[in-house]
Order: C-alpha cells, then structure tokens, then sequence
C-alpha cells in the first residue's frame, strides 16, 4: 500500500481551508485519512500553516511520499530539511496586529462646533422674507 502526505479542502465554494493528512494514495481527495497532521489556511494574510513536526517526520520515515503542495509546505516550515539533513530555512513570517483606525470625535478638531447646522433652513428663510415684506408694506 503506497501512503501519501496530501491536502484534504474544508470550507465553502470561495474560503477553502485544507488539512495536511496522511492516505492511501487510491482514496480520493477528500476521501477517509490515516491521520490529520496538520492545517493550511491560504486566504489568511499570512497563510497559516500548522504542522506536527513530530508526525511528519515519523511518517516521511516510515516512507510516505508528499504531494507537490504540501512538499512545498514543509519546505516552509522546515520539517523538510530536516528529514533531508539539510539547514533550516528562515523563519515563517507573523501577521502584524492591525491598528485601531481613528474615530470621527478624534479626527474633528476641536474649534469647531459639534453637530449643527451651518445653513438656515428653507422654511425659515420664507418666513423671515414674509415677516419683512409686512413690516415694509406697514411703513
């Protein structure tokens, strides 16, 4: 029976998340797995990829072959060098944590007046011109 290192896809039509498992190289892709040995999220900025290190190469060493994806994956990781002997290659990036935008109170300054209008309304301005149209016809 020849074992295979390959991607199993989760999630919806456009989000789609894989784990790293361990199967028989005639199941089908999302088919029934040996063993779940890690994740990789590839819409997540950076991608994220989890692997058990330990596993891996336990299975590497009992003679499972990678796919092309996840060869590459554990290139990244380095658990690939490692089997090889090979050095390590540089560490993963991690995802810088957002900053908090800045509120619309924090953006105004401080001189101005909060929240009134600065144009007259229109019926105002009708019933000033009424009042001063009487007023003139009065004189």
């Amino acid at each position: 029976m020849a074992v295979k290192i390959k991607l199993k896809r989760l999630g919806k039509i456009r989000s789609p998340h894989y784990r790293i498992v361990v199967a028989d190289s005639r199941t089908r892709r999302d088919g029934r797995a040996i063993e779940e040995i890690g994740k990789y999220h590839p819409t997540y900025n950076p991608s994220v990829m989890e692997v058990d290190a330990e596993r891996v190469a336990y299975w590497l060493g009992v003679g499972a072959q990678p796919t092309e994806p996840v060869l590459a994956i554990l290139k990244k990781t380095g658990d690939w060098q490692k089997f090889k002997g090979e050095p390590a290659p540089a560490p993963l990036l991690v995802a810088e944590p957002k900053k908090a935008r800045p509120t619309f109170e924090a953006l105004s300054g401080e001189d101005e007046g909060k929240g009134e209008a600065i144009t007259q309304k229109k019926k105002a301005e009708k019933k000033d011109e009424a009042t001063a149209e009487s007023a003139s016809a009065e004189a």
